[in-house]
């Protein structure tokens, strides 16, 4: 049974890429396309106590993240950008809000340290061009 688990690893690695990747993507997009999305965020993360500029950081660390990620290409790059803005996220709003507001910070934060260690999988670009 665990031989053939273990030969599902690669639909597994792409499975959690997919997921977070597009979820993660779609969070970006609506922090940088629309009009004035860009600018409202960057004001709410100079409102919590950060830089400015890390509001920039973090709409397209979390667009361009999450569509590398869709991709399989500098997984573990966006992976820890992504880990990294969720653990921020998590620590300066989340956790403030209760357990409707950070249980899906933690889950996309545990999903990309995973993506960290663990790689693209198989079925990437990554893997395709010798970069993982």
């Amino acid at each position: 049974m665990s031989k053939w688990l273990n030969s599902l690893q690669p639909w597994g690695a792409l499975l959690l890429r997919l997921v977070l990747g597009i979820a993660i993507a779609m969070y970006g997009y609506q922090k940088v396309v629309p009009h004035g999305a860009l600018t409202r965020h960057v004001h709410m993360v100079a409102g919590i106590g950060l830089p400015a500029w890390l509001g920039y950081v973090s709409a397209y660390a979390e667009l361009i993240g999450g569509i590398l990620l869709i991709l399989g290409h500098f997984t573990r790059l966006a992976a820890a950008f992504i880990a990294i803005n969720m653990f921020v996220a998590f620590f300066t709003v989340g956790i403030h809000h209760g357990l409707g507001s950070f249980d899906y910070t933690l889950a996309f934060a545990a999903i990309a340290v995973m993506l960290l260690f663990y790689g693209p999988g198989a079925l990437a670009i990554d893997r395709k061009i010798g970069f993982s």
